[in-house]
C-alpha cells in the first residue's frame, strides 16, 4: 500500500507550492474547475509520514493501493544527488541502504531527506546550486574552523550540510513553523545534536543575528523580492571576511537583485543561471 496526502488552497499560492515541490517526484498539483483553487497531492510510502502532513498543513490522507499508483504515475526511485565529490543528497532511509550508499561512496558525506516531505529535498535547482557553492566553500576552508547561518532554511538540508563538511556549527531559521518541524525530524535522522545546530522559526524581517548566530559562510535561498528588501538584515549576519550566497531568484529578476545589493556594499564573483533560477556569491567590498 501506499498513502495519499491532500490539500486544496487558493490559486495565488500556485507559484510557492510549485517552487516548494520542484524535484519530487511524488507530488503534483492541479487547479480546480473555476481555476480560484489548486489541489496539491504528496504520496508517501507510510501512513505516518501522510499523517505527519495532514497534521502540520491540514488536507486529508488516503490510503492507495501501491500497484495502481505505479500503473498511473510510472514511479520510480529517485536518484541520489551527487554535489562535487562531497555530498549524496538520498531519500533512502534505512540504515541498510545508508550503509550501501556510504560503501559505494566512501569519501562523500550522505545526507537523507525524504521525498515525500514538502519543503525542498535538494534538488531544486536553486538549492542544489547552493549545496555546490557550499562544497566549495567547505573546500577551501579546510583547516580553518568556520560558521555557516541558513536564512529561509526549508527542510535545513544546507545547514546540516555545512555540519556533514566541517563547520564547527550553524544556525538556521524559516518563517514557515511546518518547514522547522521537518527540519527538526531531518536533524534526527542525520544525526544532528541541537548543541551544533541553533534551529528555529524566524523572520528575517525581524531578526537581529546574535554574534553566535553570524556566519563565515551566509546562505539566503529567498524569493528575489524579498532579499532585495533584507539584506539590511542579512550583511550584519557575515562575519568579517565572510562569504555571501544568494539563491531563489527568478533570471527575470536577477539585475534588480544584483542592484539592490550593490548598493548595501556586496560584490559578487560568481553567477550561476540554472534554467529559469540564479544562484550567486558575495562578498562585502
Amino acid at each position: 500500500m501506499t498513502w495519499s496526502w491532500t490539500k486544496t488552497t487558493a490559486a495565488k499560492w500556485e507559484r510557492a507550492w510549485t517552487e516548494r515541490l520542484e524535484g519530487n517526484p511524488n507530488a503534483s498539483i492541479e487547479k480546480n474547475k473555476g481555476g480560484k483553487t489548486i489541489r496539491i497531492t504528496i504520496y508517501c510510502d507510510c501512513e505516518d509520514d501522510a499523517l505527519f502532513l495532514k497534521e502540520n498543513l491540514g488536507g486529508r490522507v488516503a490510503e492507495i493501493h501501491i500497484q495502481d499508483w505505479v500503473a498511473a504515475q510510472n514511479r520510480c526511485e529517485r536518484a541520489p544527488l551527487k554535489i562535487r565529490n562531497s555530498l549524496i543528497i538520498t531519500e533512502q532511509n534505512s540504515p541498510q541502504q545508508l550503509e550501501k550508499l556510504q560503501t559505494q561512496y566512501p569519501k562523500r558525506k550522505i545526507i537523507t531527506v525524504p521525498a515525500e516531505m514538502a519543503f525542498g529535498t535538494g534538488d531544486h535547482a536553486t538549492t542544489s546550486s547552493c549545496l555546490r557553492y557550499l562544497s566549495d566553500f567547505a573546500h577551501n576552508q579546510k583547516g580553518n574552523q568556520w560558521t555557516m547561518t541558513d536564512i529561509g532554511c526549508g527542510t535545513a538540508v544546507l545547514a546540516i550540510a555545512a555540519l556533514k563538511l566541517g563547520a564547527s556549527h550553524a544556525t538556521a531559521f524559516d518563517f514557515d513553523p511546518q518547514a522547522v518541524l521537518v527540519s527538526k525530524q531531518n536533524m534526527d535522522r542525520n544525526h544532528i545534536s541541537k548543541d551544533y545546530l541553533d534551529l528555529f522559526v524566524g523572520d528575517v524581517f525581524e531578526w537581529e543575528p546574535q554574534e553566535k548566530q553570524k556566519g563565515n559562510l551566509v546562505i539566503a535561498n529567498l524569493f528575489s523580492t524579498i532579499l532585495q528588501k533584507a539584506f539590511p538584515r542579512i550583511i550584519p549576519a557575515i562575519l568579517p571576511g565572510g562569504t555571501l550566497i544568494i539563491s531563489g531568484i527568478l533570471a527575470t529578476q536577477w539585475e534588480e537583485t544584483k542592484a539592490a545589493a550593490e548598493s548595501h556594499g556586496l560584490i559578487f564573483d560568481n553567477v550561476t543561471k540554472r534554467g529559469k533560477w540564479v544562484t550567486a556569491r558575495a562578498s562585502l567590498a
